[in-house]
């Protein structure tokens, strides 16, 4: 990263996520449109590394990338399956630490992706091995990505894909707004304390308050 930000066709942002779930920022989406109109043809999105709401990134990037370490073999089990499944790439960094941990974490990822089905018949999640310190595996991590986009764009996944995420990022942005609509909506602000405090003394059930709450917007 050090040199990576020295370079004049490179732009760094850092977006933090201020308690947004998913492993991204709110507005990463929106960031992602600027830097395509700036002409940035390779975007990276990094996450916080948050485990399983890290689905939410799989769905506004065009190849998934699961960056585990050599010693995290033995946890492989304690891994929840879905963020296994959304991985279109497996890559074991710093691999220069233990190589023999290496190989067995390789071993235990591709014997774990191999249980799974794929979310592609024409691609098949490679586990790899890198070291960002020596610059190892580096090209070879490149070279995977474009075949995975060969393989994808002439069978029409790859194009309907990103109108999935175009879609569900709608539907996202209406979810949001009618939420935000909701809360600021002044008889839902009058009464919230009130039938709040009501759920919570168990007095009312969360049905019957939501459906109260829920009925101020038909007026």
């Amino acid at each position: 990263m050090e040199l990576l930000c020295q370079r004049e066709e490179a732009f760094i942002r850092p977006s933090p996520s201020a308690g947004s779930l998913g492993g991204v920022a709110e507005k990463s989406r929106e960031a992602m449109l600027l830097c395509e109109a700036a002409g940035f043809d390779v975007i990276i999105i990094e996450t916080v590394g948050v485990g399983q709401s890290e689905t939410t990134v799989a769905g506004m990037v065009d190849i998934f990338c699961l960056l585990q370490l050599p010693n995290a073999g033995d946890d492989l089990q304690a891994i929840k399956k879905g963020i296994v499944e959304i991985a279109d790439l497996v890559v074991i960094n710093k691999a220069d630490i233990d190589r023999n941990a290496t190989a067995v974490t390789r071993a235990q990822w591709r014997n774990a992706l191999h249980m799974l089905r794929p979310a592609s018949p024409n691609w098949s999640p490679p586990v790899m091995t890198a070291s960002a310190l020596h610059k190892e595996g580096i090209p070879e991590f490149w070279e995977a990505i474009e075949k995975y986009r060969s393989a994808l764009t002439p069978t029409g996944e790859f194009a309907a894909k990103r109108q999935h995420q175009a879609l569900s990022w709608m539907w996202q942005l209406i979810d949001f707004g009618l939420r935000q609509h909701f809360r600021h909506h002044p008889r839902v602000q009058k009464n919230l304390p009130a039938l709040t405090q009501s759920v919570e003394l168990g007095h009312t059930t969360p049905t019957a308050a939501a459906y109260a709450l829920l009925n101020f917007l038909k007026h």
